[in-house]
């Protein structure tokens, strides 16, 4: 029996038992992160090592550097995982690990460290998106939260709509053309000399300024969810390169909230249309762009004005850790095929199991 073979009848009698025990492993850009959890909820423990103070030097994260730091600290953060969680690496059912998009040298070493786990303790890997990881993240602090519902990705490389049709399965409502939401923020950020990540950063400043300044107007699309933010930021980047040029002030504040009002208000609106429109009332926010308070806290206004509940991750889960990847590969596990391919390769690009749009 080939190694395949033997893994599928583990994978099978694993679908069967009442209490899975997945080791999720996260190396997707500047954090190193294991986690073990059990049934997808139960965090036991979820350890991560972050890098941001090293590239907060460069303004943004360093691809060789991530990766050097990522052989650096795994196996401590493996060993504490295991510690934290008060169990030995004899008793992981599974292993799940984080395979792309990301990028790539960051990708490999956690994705090598969990094949040699995997092929050690003789137990199935599970290959994870990403970004499905964010999205499960609410299963882990909403015990309630079932598919479907809709839920806004926004994060540094992603913004898109989609409805989560059951744990494993979603349809694309839209999605950005061009830059992440994410990506936009970090930019404006460094442009006006905030430090890295900038996103934390924009969101503080914003509460202290007034919507009072518009960088540009809104686009019709063909498709009413996709949206657009590298007009925006150019919009931004502009007005700040003026005002220096003609060695005018502006007020720093006030560029944030016009700027965060801006991105955000018309995803907002567009979330909560997919919501009215696809029936279901529920709407769940997924990436590290979902730490914003100015998303969270209008999102929940109008959401709840129309009788929809909004869901979003507490802040130790918004950003990139490994207890998301263990929940999504117990889903994953449970509800799904895959194969467990110890060649498995990491993949930069990524894009999430969707169909082509909800609209097709």
């Amino acid at each position: 029996m080939s190694i395949e073979e033997k893994m599928k009848e583990k994978v099978q009698l694993l679908k069967q038992k009442d209490s899975v025990l997945i080791l999720g492993i996260e190396s997707s850009c500047d954090e190193t992160s294991v986690s073990v959890v059990r049934n997808g909820q139960e965090v036991l423990s979820n350890v991560v090592s972050s890098q941001i103070d090293i590239h907060a030097e460069y303004g943004g994260v360093v691809p060789e550097i991530a990766s050097r730091n990522h052989i650096i600290n795994i196996d401590y953060v493996y060993n504490k995982a295991l510690k934290d969680a008060n169990i030995t690496a004899s008793e992981i059912d599974a292993v799940a690990v984080t395979y792309g998009p990301g990028l790539v040298g960051a990708l490999l070493v956690g994705l090598n460290f969990a094949k040699g786990l995997a092929y050690g303790l003789d137990v199935p890997l599970i290959p994870v998106n990403h970004i499905a990881g964010h999205i499960c993240a609410n299963f882990i602090d909403f015990k309630d939260l079932k598919p479907p519902f809709v839920c806004l990705i926004v994060s540094g490389g992603h913004t898109a709509i989609v409805l989560q049709e059951t744990y494993t399965t979603h349809k694309l409502f839209g999605s950005t053309l061009d830059d992440a939401v994410g990506e936009s923020f970090d930019k404006v950020a460094r442009i006006m000399g905030l430090k890295y990540p900038g996103g934390p950063q924009v969101d503080r400043l914003a509460k202290e300024g007034k919507n009072n300044i518009v960088f540009c107007k809104s686009h019709t699309f063909d498709n009413p969810y996709d949206v657009s933010y590298s007009g925006l930021k150019t919009a931004v980047i502009n007005y700040v390169h003026n005002c220096t040029q003609k060695g005018e002030s502006y007020n720093i504040s006030d560029v944030c909230a016009s700027f965060e009002s801006q991105a955000f208000d018309e995803l907002i609106n567009k979330t909560i249309k997919a919501s009215l429109e696809s029936g279901v009332n529920k709407i769940a926010l997924a990436g590290g762009v979902a730490a914003n308070s100015y998303l969270r806290e209008n999102m929940t206004k109008l959401a709840g004005q129309k009788g929809i509940k909004v869901y979003y991750p507490s802040m130790s889960l918004c950003g990139d850790n490994a207890a998301m990847i263990a929940s999504a590969g117990f889903y994953k596990l449970k509800y799904s095929d895959f194969d467990c391919d110890l060649t498995i390769n990491a993949q930069p690009t990524l894009p999430l199991d969707t169909s082509k749009s909800f609209l097709a």
